[in-house]
């Protein structure tokens, strides 16, 4: 009977340590979705600059933070047989989706681009598929048709859609983000620790763009400057919270959390921009989220089976 009370009143603590480690996992992709929120801000505030110009300075304050973290466990520092190609791939695909994620905050609203680029964990089901040879069901292949189809609504594909250009763009960032983070998921496996997935990404991304920074240099001021650092920086304290967050709590559990991106983007823009997405904007947030959160909820009734 002792042992009985025990084993209960083990099992207890357990389950409240599991609550209070899913709510610090939530607490910590919100914070990661502010700051990619503010780094999109930081990037719109900063003017008239290429693409390529404002991703270099967002990634060399990642490489540095990144470089820090590595020399600090130095066990993060391990080249697996094999991984090379796609560590490769990883940065190459985070490079383009970047850039297209930062031309679409240029040209569209900032709650559009933000839509636009959380398109990538249909995306993810696509490459995991084709990359990685995952099983994809019936139920997620609808449920990726959905969420294209409310694509649709963001994009407005006509002719005479001044935004159809930007907005294209913008779904290719989210393509480019959903390779990547399939990239990131197969050095998982493998044992790449994230560190250092995060430092030869963001020093590829920075060696890749620097030919173009030198022939195509554009003038900055002061103020530039300082927004592109603060976008850096916002971008980099989102890596390490949504790596704290999946650290706490496993991706099935909190993942839907992260389109409170969608919203933060949508008040930023507002305040800061004056921006109001028009009604068929509306429709299509509505429509990529309802696929979002019937995909969180499929994925965790699928995986507790």
């Amino acid at each position: 009977m002792e042992f009985m009370i025990k084993w209960t009143a083990k099992g207890e603590r357990r389950r409240i340590m599991n609550i209070k480690k899913q709510y610090k996992g939530i607490f910590y992709i919100i914070l990661s979705a502010f700051c990619f929120s503010l780094m999109d801000m930081f990037v719109r505030m900063s003017g008239d600059l290429p693409s390529i110009q404002k991703s270099f300075f967002r990634n060399i304050v990642a490489a540095v933070f990144g470089c820090i973290l590595v020399l600090k466990e130095k066990d993060s520092f391990q080249w697996k047989k094999g991984s090379g190609k796609y560590l490769i791939l990883r940065s190459l695909f985070g490079t383009l989706g970047i850039l297209c994620n930062f031309y679409a905050i240029d040209h569209l609203a900032l709650a559009d681009a933000s839509m636009l680029n959380k398109m990538s964990p249909f995306f993810v089901v696509i490459f995991s598929f084709l990359f990685l040879k995952e099983k994809v069901t019936a139920a997620q292949i609808l449920l990726v048709m959905g969420a294209f189809g409310g694509s649709l609504f963001v994009v407005k594909p006509t002719v005479s859609n001044l935004d159809l250009i930007p907005s294209l763009i913008g779904l290719l960032g989210g393509l480019g983000a959903g390779a990547a983070y399939t990239m990131v998921r197969k050095l998982g496996t493998v044992g790449i620790k994230g560190p250092f997935i995060v430092f030869f990404f963001s020093t590829f991304s920075c060696v890749i763009t620097l030919p173009w920074l030198i022939f195509d240099y554009h003038a900055m001021t002061l103020w530039q400057v300082l927004v592109l650092l603060l976008a850096g920086l916002c971008a980099a304290g989102g890596q390490f919270a949504i790596t704290a967050a999946y650290c706490y709590a496993p991706a099935s559990e909190i993942s839907i959390y992260d389109y409170t991106k969608v919203i933060f983007s949508m008040v930023l823009g507002f305040v800061m921009f004056q921006q109001i997405p028009d009604f068929y904007s509306w429709v299509g947030y509505v429509i990529i989220c309802l696929m979002a959160v019937l995909m969180f909820f499929y994925n965790k009734k699928r995986g507790a089976r």
